[in-house]
């Protein structure tokens, strides 16, 4: 029986080129199975657009135009990074609706969105973090510079906002760009470990299972232009002992169930001579045939148009 699969990319914040690139390839993959595709974007000024047309002069009545899809749709699939999308935004929204949807709900998109209660939850189930602490942006001023650090933004995507700081004079203005993209700032000490990237997938069912670890070769910090410049290298699966890759999944798969993730999430390690220390979750990671969760799985034998299936047929 053909499926009816509504995928949503865009968004409104500084992930929105991504997202498009995911939502594009992901559609494009469910069409070479037996699933039956329309492509929903949002704008970066909120308005919605039913494959490529505007739909509507505000955000509220575009939205309101769009809504009617969801009566003829079986699947939401939320290929929205970042804020309004990823943090749960769209699975809301969903839930209230009663269509089912691809990945995490509200609860796990947004504390996985959030990189401070992440912590929280790490520490909780055992698992280490960077030592940090929070900042308000408007309390700027009264920061001061205790050796060499990285600034982030509390909520943001594919490392907008984050700076590695090495000099007291750089501090406010690292400071000041963490706060264009959230007005809550992380503060963390410099971990040194290998960069290692763990993806979980709930199969339809409740198994779950984490694909090959996949270790990022990159000059520096692996910021967002090094992201996406071709410039990083990327091993998997990663050249680590059975027991280091072991630990690795076990961590990954307890930090997937401790926020009560669904679909995929990839978490972000480095490997320290203290075992795994988690630097971050993506609840809706990139998801381009070219992406790291897809380079994962295609090592464990899943092709990306199987990936993709699988995570429409796990949908809740």
């Amino acid at each position: 029986m053909t499926t009816k699969v509504l995928v949503v990319g865009g968004g409104q914040n500084a992930e929105h080129e991504v997202s498009l690139a995911s939502a594009a390839a992901v559609a494009a993959a469910l069409r070479m199975g037996d699933h039956e595709v329309t492509c929903v974007t949002i704008d970066r000024d909120g308005i919605w657009r039913v494959d490529g047309r505007p739909n509507g002069g505000s955000p509220a009545e575009s939205l309101a135009l769009a809504l009617p899809l969801l009566t003829r749709t079986d699947v939401v699939f939320p290929a929205v990074h970042g804020a309004l999308g990823e943090d749960g935004a769209l699975a809301a929204l969903c839930a209230l609706a009663g269509v089912r949807v691809v990945g995490s709900g509200l609860r796990a998109g947004a504390i996985g969105m959030d990189k401070w209660t992440t912590k929280l939850v790490a520490d909780a189930v055992g698992l280490g973090t960077a030592r940090g602490r929070l900042v308000s942006a408007d309390d700027i001023g009264d920061v001061e510079f205790e050796g060499e650090i990285v600034v982030k933004p509390v909520s943001a995507g594919s490392s907008h906002g984050v700076s590695l700081v090495t000099r007291e004079e750089d501090l406010l203005a690292a400071l000041h760009e963490a706060a264009r993209f959230d007005r809550r700032i992380l503060v963390e000490e410099v971990v040194r470990g290998r960069e290692i990237d763990v993806a979980v997938l709930r199969e339809k069912g409740g198994i779950r299972w984490a694909a090959p670890p996949l270790e990022i070769h990159a000059t520096g910090l692996f910021d967002t232009a090094t992201k996406y410049d071709g410039s990083a290298r990327f091993t998997v699966p990663v050249q680590l002992d059975a027991a280091e890759v072991a630990a690795l999944k076990r961590a990954a798969i307890a930090v997937f169930d401790a926020l009560g993730c669904d679909g995929v999430a990839r978490m972000d390690f480095f490997l320290t001579d203290r075992g795994p220390v988690l630097n971050e979750v993506n609840t809706m990671p990139g998801l381009t045939a070219a992406s790291q969760v897809p380079r994962m799985f295609a090592a464990a034998g899943v092709t990306y148009v199987d990936l993709v299936a699988r995570l429409v047929r796990a949908a809740s």
